[in-house]
């Protein structure tokens, strides 16, 4: 069923994805050009070129389950690239954020506090 939540992790792919490709395909992305493992339970977010579709890939218990949003109106904002990572990390609330059309790079996020995260 629908499982997204802020206990998930999110990753944006860093670049435009043909919004034509299906679970194959974006699996295939996932592990060559994101190197991470499409099984792992986390989230990865694909935008297409014109930044007017999304399309989120996510490992559920019993199958993988593909998220598609297309925006009848305006453009998703994009996060700047994470210069320490190299990559796009987002956090539940900033994947709502860009989703419900609010500029990323124009907000001022209040310091909250964050658990820390287990390292194994």
């Amino acid at each position: 069923m629908f499982n997204l939540n802020d206990s998930l992790h999110y990753y944006l792919c860093s670049h435009a994805v043909d919004m034509r490709g299906g679970f194959d395909r974006l699996c295939g992305i996932v592990k060559t050009r994101m190197g991470r493992d499409p099984l792992s339970g986390e989230v990865f977010v694909f935008i297409n070129r014109s930044r007017t579709r999304i399309k989120l890939l996510h490992m559920e218990r019993g199958g993988l389950v593909l998220y598609h949003k297309r925006l009848e109106y305006g453009r998703i904002s994009i996060p700047k690239l994470d210069p320490v990572t190299g990559s796009y990390h987002l956090s539940w609330c900033k994947l709502m954020l860009m989703v419900e059309g609010v500029d990323l790079n124009r907000t001022t996020p209040k310091k909250r506090y964050e658990i820390p995260s287990k390292t194994a």
